[in-house]
């Protein structure tokens, strides 16, 4: 155990009395910069912790600071000034390690380790760094490799292709540079930039009238293009992947067509995870601009909506255009329909609360006109929740607004089809044959779908269940229910079954029955771990010890913060049982580093914002070793002595008994 060094009374008295901005100024004026850093850690002022960390000596501190601050200047200095390329690659890993390969890039291009920061830079999804570091060190196969690799995820990116038939071009490759340079194409903004090399490698083939095209065109478009095409230069605030509308930092792309991309993106303004979507399939001209101003006005709309059904929109970007919506971890229905048909009463929660949120949308004038399993999605604790409101209208924006060309074919309704007017019914037919699927596991052609009876999928399931959903996938629009509303209470009218269940008369050679879930919910995993059929998540049932245990389990849930464990239900049957995610890892066992420290005091300051206390902070309540760092597990804590205060006495002699 290393014992804390000295404090300075003023400071400590200014510390017990939670004024731990004030006491780490007064530490900083007193010379304390080692105290300083620390105080001003604890209190998340993350800039001021790595300015102190440095006044210290201590650089690798300051880089890990200047990170969690996202200061570019600061951390460019602490990398220059660590000790020795072995304290520069022991960082570096460690930021890996947290999935910040861009830092971890910088700091070892500023220590010498060039192929090194160019895996990193690729990591990070930097392909131009990556190759010209490459290239530099005598290493351009490498560099051809990742500007190829990169090119094949990212086939319209021309840039990309630039940098290649470049690269080709100066190491003799001309016949494959012109190959490269070929692919941009006449009206993209890196033409310019392509044809100086591409008029060249042409030459060099002795195809002179090729060439001469390329220089004409050269000559037209102003000659060479200032500067080169090769995209930044790897400054730490732009290298991670491509910054969205100078605010969200792209990670990976989800989905790509031809109208459309989705990319994950993490808001730096924020430091929350969301997903934006990309149109391309629309002309500013006309009908299409028309189709523009007319989605604006309905996400505006649904924006105001803030229905719990609903994916939360956050901002619409009309240059784009794009929309930018909460990221949904527990994925889409299209990917959960892969193994296999719901439990009944689950598919109905889902097309309830999808009817629950078309109604809202229709009482202010919106229709969906693409309900389909693409555009369920679920939170992560797997509330089903619709997605893509009026984004249809980008789809085909020379379409008249009633058209009825509008949505996917294997959900669309009748009159859509036939190219007339899209109604609110238009959309329940929808949730209507996405209900069939989810009951039978098998998509149908909508006719198919409600034609098939349910009892062969599900013995439980019988000619009431049948009458519903036909009823709401009528051919006819006049034979469904009037209303999204109506249409929700139907389906709640009758009992459906919570598990998934075999049928007696299912027409499939006498399969033998699936085993039955456990207490209707749930199953068991083949690592015997129980797993909520409803979002397959892994839990664990807690029973509940009494009303302070449930207050804590309450406050658990309010702060909803990573580093506290998911309370995700009180079972309905008693409410005297929880169910909490499982987390991954083991119980404490060892020192916790400082970003995890870090991260378990942020925890426990979410918990006390929410009106909670812990009251067992130690060793036992901590899981370590997951992919998402730390947690503080719930735990039931002694009765009736639980303070923020002594959580918080509690958490510093966790942190300071393990070092």
């Amino acid at each position: 155990m290393i014992e804390m060094p000295e404090v300075d009374p003023a400071v400590e008295a200014l510390v017990r009395e939670e004024r731990i901005v004030e006491a780490a100024r007064v530490a900083s004026e007193r010379g304390d910069a080692r105290t300083a850093s620390a105080l001003y850690e604890r209190a998340c002022s993350w800039g001021d912790a790595a300015r102190e960390a440095m006044r210290a000596g201590d650089p690798a501190r300051a880089i890990r600071l200047a990170v969690e601050a996202r200061d570019e200047a600061l951390a460019e200095s602490a990398a220059g000034s660590l000790k020795s390329p072995e304290d520069a690659v022991a960082i570096a890993a460690e930021l890996s390690q947290r999935g910040l390969d861009a830092w971890s890039a910088h700091v070892l291009e500023r220590a010498g380790r060039a192929p090194d920061a160019a895996r990193a830079w690729e990591r990070a999804g930097h392909s131009d760094r990556a190759a010209r570091i490459f290239e530099t060190s005598g290493e351009p196969a490498q560099a051809v490799r990742v500007l190829e690799s990169a090119l094949r995820r990212e086939p319209r990116e021309h840039s990309l292709a630039v940098a290649l038939g470049s690269l080709l071009a100066r190491f003799g490759q001309d016949e494959a540079a012109v190959r490269a340079l070929q692919r941009i194409p006449i009206d993209a903004p890196e033409r310019r930039t392509a044809l100086p090399p591409l008029a060249g490698a042409l030459e060099r083939l002795g195809l002179s009238r090729a060439a001469r095209d390329a220089a004409a065109e050269l000559a037209r478009l102003g000659g060479p293009a200032p500067g080169d095409a090769r995209r930044g230069e790897g400054r730490i605030g732009a290298t991670s992947r491509v910054l969205l509308f100078g605010r969200y930092e792209a990670l990976r792309e989800v989905s790509s067509s031809a109208a459309a991309r989705v990319i994950e993106c993490l808001d730096v303004v924020r430091g929350d995870h969301v997903a934006v979507k990309l149109f391309a399939a629309w002309h500013g001209q006309g009908t299409g601009r028309d189709a523009l101003a007319r989605f604006g006005r309905e996400v505006r709309a649904l924006r105001a909506m803030d229905h719990p059904n609903v994916v939360p929109l956050l901002d619409f970007i009309e240059e784009g255009p794009a929309i930018v919506v909460a990221w949904m971890a527990g994925g889409t229905l299209e990917s959960t329909l892969r193994s296999g048909p719901l439990a009944p009463a689950r598919a109905i929660e889902i097309a309830c609360a999808l009817l629950s949120a078309l109604a809202d949308a229709h009482r202010v004038g919106i229709l969906h006109r693409d309900v389909k399993p693409a555009n369920v999605l679920f939170d992560g604790s797997g509330v089903a929740r619709l997605s893509d409101f009026g984004a249809a209208h980008l789809a085909d924006a020379s379409t008249t607004a009633t058209a009825g060309v509008f949505g996917t074919l294997g959900y669309m309704s009748p009159e859509q089809r036939e190219g007339r007017p899209a109604t609110p019914r238009s959309d329940i037919f929808a949730v209507g044959v996405l209900l069939a699927e989810m009951l039978t596991g098998e998509r149908h052609s909508p006719t198919a779908a409600v034609a098939r009876r349910l009892r062969e999928f599900h013995s439980d399931l019988d000619e009431r269940h049948d009458a519903v959903l036909r009823r709401m996938a009528s051919p006819q629009p006049e034979g469904r229910s009037p209303d999204a509303l109506e249409a929700r209470a139907a389906l709640l009218a009758l009992a459906w079954p919570s598990h998934v269940g075999p049928s007696r008369e299912n027409g499939r050679g006498g399969e033998p029955e699936r085993p039955q879930p456990a207490a209707g919910r749930l199953t068991i995993g083949p690592d015997g771990r129980a797993i909520d059929c409803w979002t397959h998540r892994a839990i664990v049932q807690v029973p509940l010890s009494g009303p302070l245990h449930l207050a804590r389990a309450r406050a658990f849930a309010l702060a909803d913060h990573a580093g506290l464990q998911a309370v995700l239900r009180l079972d309905g049957k008693d409410e005297r049982t929880l169910w909490l995610a499982m987390p991954e890892g083991r119980t404490m066992n060892r020192s916790l580093t400082a970003d995890e420290a870090t991260q378990l005091r942020q925890a426990l300051a979410a918990l006390h914002a929410s009106g909670g206390a812990h009251g067992s902070v130690d060793a036992r309540h901590v899981m370590v070793g997951g992919s998402d760092g730390p947690v503080l597990l719930l735990g039931d804590g002694p009765e009736g002595t639980a303070s923020p205060e002594g959580d918080r006495v509690a958490m510093e002699q966790l942190v300071w008994s393990h070092r």
